[in-house]
């Protein structure tokens, strides 16, 4: 991580300013045999190409970026907590006579609620005075 920041730092700093790309053509004497519309592409040609590089740098700055965001949600989503829901194959194995008592159990709650549901509702449904 911190060898990629200081790679593309480095090249930054390889690239130039952008002063030194749009300096003036040096003066030349007339008749001189240095072609002025040769000079201009060169210029033209060296800012392409520092811009271009600059492009790249910023793509694979771009990648990194896209890379640490990645590997962080991965580690957000392995911290999460499983959920808490039983699996129904890992269920208890009981004997047949646990089972039954159980049933019984559960019958005798559910007579218990009814008996309680039915007072209320008798209360609730008493004339009115």
């Amino acid at each position: 991580m911190i060898a990629v920041r200081a790679l593309l730092a480095l090249a930054a700093v390889a690239i130039g300013s952008p002063a030194l790309a749009q300096t003036p053509p040096a003066y030349v004497a007339p008749g001189a045999s240095v072609d002025p519309h040769r000079h201009q592409a060169d210029q033209h040609r060296y800012e392409i190409d520092r811009l271009r590089a600059q492009a790249d740098q910023r793509a694979a700055f771009a990648r990194q970026l896209e890379l640490e965001a990645r590997l962080r949600r991965m580690e957000v989503e392995a911290a999460r907590q499983p959920p808490l829901t039983e699996d129904p194959t890992g269920r208890a194995l009981r004997s047949p006579e646990e089972e039954r008592a159980l049933r019984e159990a559960a019958t005798e709650r559910r007579r218990a609620t009814t008996a309680g549901v039915t007072q209320i509702d008798r209360w609730l449904d008493r004339p009115a005075r």
